[in-house]
């Protein structure tokens, strides 16, 4: 993983040299551009079928795709409302309740919105896994210890990794009724945000082997931070050859 970590850090300086991005237009372009790319990932990764095509279509024109369901339009409408609070926290150090937030924004346009910005009130298990996640009594209390855990994260570990490491732990928690996969990848992507780095999107491609790397880290968090690092420097790699190319 070193070799990636220093192709990551070769990349962010090369990138750094263009910071800040003090022009509107372009940051508005940047927040753009991530937008429509995480919405789709983040929530194909969760079985919605609308294409990266009918997401952009649908978040930029509103108009949603035939023959689609409507709670897949609304789920990515939701993400887009999270992802903008999300990018508003982008000077801020840490997360809190945020996490909360972001929830209340995913979900409040869902059919079940009773949920939205609240821990699930029952106890739940995650169909093919054979781990645990939290009871609802403990859900409270394991959150604010991975919320106050952050500032060691950080310190011990490279922001990506440390990053990458929240947001397992998060998911294993599955604060939430609805949206925990989704809500976890916002998390990261905030803390990476937050840290000079990119947000990053899961390829579809990769589904099963982010969900098996997700489920071995109970145990070893290895090739699971290892794929969040991939994916870091493939944003880097894409974005660094956007701004090569513009007058930024």
């Amino acid at each position: 993983m070193n070799s990636i970590i220093d192709r990551i850090d070769q990349l962010t300086a090369k990138i750094s040299v263009y910071r800040p991005f003090t022009d509107e237009n372009i940051l508005k372009q940047i927040k753009s551009y991530y937008n429509i790319e995480c919405a789709w990932s983040s929530n194909a990764l969760e079985g919605n079928e609308y294409t990266l095509t009918e997401t952009k279509i649908l978040l930029e024109d509103g108009i949603t795709a035939g023959g689609k369901s409507i709670r897949d339009a609304l789920a990515i409408v939701g993400h887009e409302k999270a992802y903008n609070y999300m990018f508003s926290l982008r000077l801020n150090k840490y997360l809190s309740e945020d996490i909360l937030s972001m929830h209340r924004f995913f979900q409040g346009g869902l059919e079940n919105n009773s949920i939205a910005g609240s821990y699930r009130d029952i106890d739940v298990f995650i169909t093919g896994s054979k781990y645990k996640v939290a009871k609802v009594k403990d859900i409270k209390n394991h959150v604010n210890k991975l919320i106050e855990k952050q500032k060691e994260l950080f310190e011990k570990f490279h922001p990506v990794i440390a990053a990458a490491k929240f947001h397992k732990e998060l998911a294993f928690i599955h604060p939430f009724s609805d949206g925990n996969g989704r809500i976890a990848r916002l998390a990261m992507n905030c803390l990476l945000l937050q840290r000079d780095f990119l947000p990053i999107s899961i390829p579809l491609i990769r589904r099963s082997e982010y969900i098996a790397a997700l489920e071995q880290a109970h145990i070893n968090d290895n090739k699971f931070v290892k794929i969040i690092l991939e994916c870091e420097l493939e944003t880097q790699k894409d974005f660094y050859r956007l701004i090569e190319g513009s007058n930024v």
